[in-house]
């Protein structure tokens, strides 16, 4: 990744677009990292990744949850139900 600090990013900021249109740019402040400018569709990109990966997470979440329930299903309650009468 290509870094740039603050004042070259204001000073040479055509460069630094044209940049981050390849890749994404770090930007310094004070020989530190400040921000990280990368394009619209890298950006995008890098959104619907991690809701897919929040997608799979949360499925895992409930498909373990299911498995370790106690819970029965509607069939044996509604036949429970009935018993109880």
């Amino acid at each position: 990744m290509k870094s740039y600090t603050l004042t070259q990013t204001r000073n040479q900021h055509g460069e630094v677009f044209d940049r981050a249109t390849a890749e994404p740019v770090l930007v310094t402040k004070q020989k530190r990292p400040s921000h990280v400018i990368l394009s619209a569709e890298a950006y995008q990109q890098l959104i619907s990744r991690l809701e897919e990966l929040e997608d799979l997470s949360w499925g895992k979440a409930a498909q373990t949850a299911l498995t370790q329930s106690s819970l029965v299903g509607s069939e044996e309650f509604t036949a429970t139900l009935d018993a109880l009468k």
